[in-house]
C-alpha cells in the first residue's frame, strides 16, 4: 500500500500548479491523480486542435445538463412502444415528446484538464471580482493579494508592467493569427467604445485583442507549464487513467483515497498529511458526496454513509450563459470548409505553421472581443464579447461546410444559480449538473441588453457589410420578445462553471480562506468550485491563480 504526504485528486489546471510547487520540496512525497489519459494527442499541442474536442473523444468528459426550464422546448424521440389494435394485433410504434434542451459541458480529461482542450484565451476578471471575495468575508483575496499570484505564473510576451509578470511557467502571448475580420471587429468597436490593448491591465473595460496560453505557437496548458518540467523529481507520482472513488475518512481526518485503475482494479492509496480536491466544479462536489461529504439528504438517498454534515457540497453552481451570433461570408480568409480551403489554404497553413508557427493553426477562434456595460449606471461590465471568424454552430458540435464569422454575447455575472449532484453513488456515473440558466428575470434582461450592444457593433463600419446572411433566423433588434426568443433556443454555456464548493464562513460555504473543508483535517479543496462568486472573464488563469496561492498557504501550514 503507497502513502503520500500529499494526494492531489485531479491534474487540471489548480492540479498541475499544487504538484509542482509542493513537490519542490523534496522531504514532501507527492501523488496526483488523473483520471484521463496522457496529454499526447496532437489535437491538445497545435492551438485550432481545440475545436475537434467535443463528444467522443477520450480527453473530454463531455457531460451534459439536465434539461434547462430557460432553454427553448425541443422533441424528444422516446423508445419504440408496443401498441395493441383493435384486432387484437401488437405493432410497435415510435414516441415523442418534448422537453426543454439540455446544454452542453464539456471538461478536460486529460494531464492539465480543461487547460488542455480550452480556447487558451488569458482573461484575468474585474479587480472587483476579488474585492468581493474579501468583502465576503474572504480575508487575502482581495485584488491587490491575489495579483502578486497572478504575476508569479506569468511570463507575459507582450506586456510588462506593474500588472503582469515575468518568468513565471505559463507563458501569455498575442494570438498569432492575423486575421483582417479580427482587425475589423476591433475597429468597428473602437468606433462606439474605447480601445483597450490589455484586458488584464489597469482597466478591464473596452474592445481589444485577446490575450493567450501559447509558447511558440503552442498551447500552453497547466501540465505544459507546471508538470512537465517535474515529471523527473523522485517525490511526485503522477498516476493517469486512474478513476477516485472516494476520500478515505477516520472521523473527522482525511487519511487516503480509494481509486479504481484502468482494468477497472480497486486500488487505496494513504496520506499522511493532505488530500487535496482539485477536480473542479463538478468532480470535487461529486467526489466530496461519494465520500459522505455534504448535504445529508442527497447522500444517503444514493445509499452512502453520511460522515460530515455539509449543506452547500454541490450547491452555488454559476457560469457563463452565452448567445452566439452567425452569419454566412464567402471569404478564405474566414476560418471554414470549402473546397478552396481544403485543397489550397490548408496546405498553405500547414507549411506556415511547421516552419515558423504562426497562421490559422494557432487561431483561438475566439481572436478579439470587449467588455462593455449594459447600463450607465454600474460600476463594471456585465457582458464580454467573443468575436470569432468562423461560422461556430451549436458551440462547434454541428460541423459547417462554408465560411461565415460569429460574435459571442457573454454575461458576466449571472444572478442564477445551480447545483451539481449526484446520479448514483457509481464512480463511472456522470454527476447531474443543473446550472439553472436563465432562472433569474435580470438575467434575461441583461443578455437582451448585451445582444443588442454586439449587433450595434456588427452593425458598424468597418464590419456591417459581413453580416448580411444570417445562418439562424434573423432576429428583430426592435422587439426583446424576439430577442429573447432567439436567446431561449440557442443559448449554451460558454464553459466557465465555478462555486459549487465556495469559500466563505457562512453555512453554505464548503471550505475558509485558507481552502480547508469545514468540520474536517487533513482535507482541502483548490479549484474553482472554491469561488464564491463568478468572475467576469474567462476562468483558466483565475484558477492557476488559486492553485499558485493554495500551494503557499500549505507550504506554509506544514512549514
Amino acid at each position: 500500500m503507497d502513502k503520500y504526504d500529499f494526494i492531489i485528486l485531479g491534474a487540471g489546471s489548480a492540479g498541475c500548479v499544487l504538484a509542482n510547487r509542493l513537490s519542490a520540496n523534496p522531504e514532501f512525497k507527492v501523488c496526483l491523480i488523473e483520471a484521463g489519459p496522457k496529454d499526447k494527442d496532437i489535437r491538445i499541442h497545435v492551438p485550432v486542435g481545440f475545436a475537434f474536442f467535443n463528444e467522443g473523444t477520450p480527453y473530454n468528459w463531455s457531460y451534459e445538463t439536465v434539461p434547462q426550464k430557460g432553454f427553448e422546448k425541443v422533441a424528444v424521440t422516446e423508445p419504440k412502444s408496443a401498441v395493441v389494435d383493435s384486432a387484437g394485433g401488437v405493432h410497435e410504434v415510435e414516441t415523442e415528446s418534448f422537453e426543454h434542451r439540455r446544454g452542453f459541458q464539456p471538461r478536460g480529461r486529460t494531464l492539465g484538464g480543461s487547460s488542455s482542450i480550452n480556447a487558451m484565451l488569458y482573461v484575468r476578471g474585474h479587480r472587483w471580482d476579488y474585492d468581493h471575495w474579501a468583502e465576503l468575508g474572504n480575508d487575502g483575496w482581495s485584488y491587490d493579494e491575489v495579483l502578486p499570484y497572478f504575476k508569479k505564473a506569468e511570463h507575459n510576451e507582450e506586456h510588462d508592467d506593474e500588472y503582469h509578470g515575468q518568468g513565471g511557467p505559463l507563458n501569455v502571448s498575442k494570438i498569432r493569427h492575423e486575421n483582417v475580420f479580427t482587425d475589423d471587429f476591433v475597429k468597428a468597436g473602437s468606433k462606439l467604445h474605447k480601445f483597450n490593448p490589455d484586458f488584464n491591465g489597469e482597466d478591464q473595460e473596452g474592445v481589444g485583442y485577446y490575450q493567450t496560453t501559447q509558447k511558440d505557437g503552442k498551447r500552453c496548458s497547466a501540465a505544459k507549464a507546471y508538470l512537465v518540467p517535474v515529471l523527473e523529481r523522485e517525490n511526485l507520482t503522477v498516476l493517469t487513467d486512474t478513476n477516485v472513488d472516494k476520500i478515505l475518512m477516520d472521523g473527522d481526518r482525511a487519511v487516503g483515497v480509494r481509486c479504481i485503475d484502468k482494468d477497472n482494479n480497486p486500488f487505496v492509496i494513504d496520506c499522511s498529511k493532505e488530500v487535496i480536491l482539485s477536480s473542479g466544479a463538478f468532480g470535487s462536489p461529486q467526489i466530496m458526496l461519494r465520500s459522505g461529504l455534504g448535504p445529508r439528504e442527497e447522500i444517503v438517498k444514493h445509499g452512502i454513509e453520511h460522515l460530515v454534515d455539509l449543506p452547500g457540497v454541490g450547491k452555488n453552481l454559476q457560469d457563463h450563459i452565452d448567445y452566439l451570433t452567425v452569419h454566412k461570408y464567402n471569404s478564405m480568409h474566414l476560418i471554414g470548409f470549402s473546397l478552396k480551403s481544403i485543397f489550397y489554404k490548408f496546405p498553405l497553413e500547414i507549411i506556415k505553421y511547421i516552419f515558423k508557427k504562426v497562421g490559422l493553426f494557432t487561431s483561438t477562434i475566439a481572436e478579439s472581443g470587449a467588455f462593455l456595460r449594459t447600463r450607465d449606471d454600474i460600476d463594471v461590465p456585465d457582458i464580454q464579447l467573443h468575436f470569432a471568424p468562423a461560422s461556430v454552430i451549436d458551440h462547434g458540435r454541428t460541423f459547417v461546410w462554408g465560411h461565415g464569422l460569429s460574435c459571442h454575447t457573454c454575461l458576466l455575472r449571472p444572478k442564477s444559480t445551480g447545483e451539481v449532484t449526484l446520479k448514483s453513488s457509481d464512480p463511472f456515473d456522470d454527476p447531474l449538473i443543473d446550472p439553472n440558466f436563465l432562472s433569474h428575470p435580470d438575467d434575461m434582461k441583461v443578455m437582451i441588453a448585451g445582444y443588442k450592444k454586439m449587433m450595434k457593433i456588427l452593425h458598424t463600419e468597418p464590419f456591417n457589410k459581413y453580416i448580411q446572411d444570417h445562418v439562424h433566423r434573423p432576429v428583430d433588434l426592435d422587439d426583446d420578445d424576439d430577442i429573447e426568443q432567439a436567446i431561449r433556443e440557442e443559448a449554451d454555456t460558454v464553459y466557465h462553471p465555478v462555486g459549487t464548493c465556495k469559500m466563505g464562513s457562512d453555512e453554505m460555504s464548503v471550505v475558509n480562506n485558507r481552502l480547508k473543508v469545514h468540520k474536517t483535517q487533513g482535507l482541502r479543496i483548490v479549484d474553482a468550485s472554491i469561488m464564491p462568486t463568478l468572475v467576469g472573464g474567462n476562468t483558466n488563469a483565475p484558477t492557476i491563480m488559486i492553485g499558485e496561492k493554495a500551494s503557499d498557504i500549505i507550504l506554509e501550514d506544514w512549514a
